[in-house]
């Protein structure tokens, strides 16, 4: 039985040939794909150099996601992440992309798991309400174009639902945001 805790182990070889170590066979990107779909971390290394590759196979992935018409990340995204490159400001960039994508998860997980009605430890700490009603509204703009979601589930309390104003204000620190990071 393969460990899954563990990153499941690609090697390429020199061929190019992408080689599962757990079940011996070779796979194609889209079955890499899959694995990660499912839940499963995976390392692809080249097996001649011992060279971490699996940053470049998942960008190739990505790539090619988005070259059939899978769009998920908006020409604005995009842009912003080439001008990272040539900025200062893409010291920032990794860990705002990775709290970002982590709020994701964690509201999925809420709303997969209906997990409002639970009490939430964290509740007490200072500043949690504006940070849930930025994720709630960062949540509603992702899922939004999502096939299938509504955005309906079961009725917030009027306390807890996000307002216009709310959003304004949240729009306008990200604009305030994003003047600091120009600036840097």
């Amino acid at each position: 039985m393969a460990d899954t805790d563990k990153p499941l182990l690609i090697k390429r070889y020199a061929s190019r040939r992408l080689y599962n170590t757990e079940t011996s066979d070779y796979v194609t990107l889209e079955d890499i794909a899959g694995f990660i779909r499912a839940g499963r971390e995976v390392q692809i290394v080249d097996l001649k150099s011992g060279d971490d590759l699996t940053r470049q196979y998942l960008l190739q992935i990505v790539a090619e996601h988005e070259s059939k018409g899978e769009n998920v990340l908006p020409i604005a995204v995009l842009t912003d992440l080439v001008r990272s490159y040539t900025t200062n400001v893409h010291s920032v960039v990794p860990q705002f992309l990775a709290a970002s994508f982590e709020m994701l998860r964690e509201g999925q997980s809420k709303m997969m798991g209906n997990l409002g009605v639970l009490p939430n430890p964290m509740a007490a700490m200072p500043g949690f309400d504006l940070m849930r009603k930025q994720q709630e509204a960062f949540m509603k703009t992702m899922m939004s174009g999502v096939p299938g979601w509504s955005g309906s589930g079961p009725e917030p309390d009027k306390e807890d639902a996000t307002s216009a104003e709310d959003l304004a204000q949240i729009k306008k620190q990200l604009a305030e945001l994003q003047k600091k990071l120009s600036k840097l």
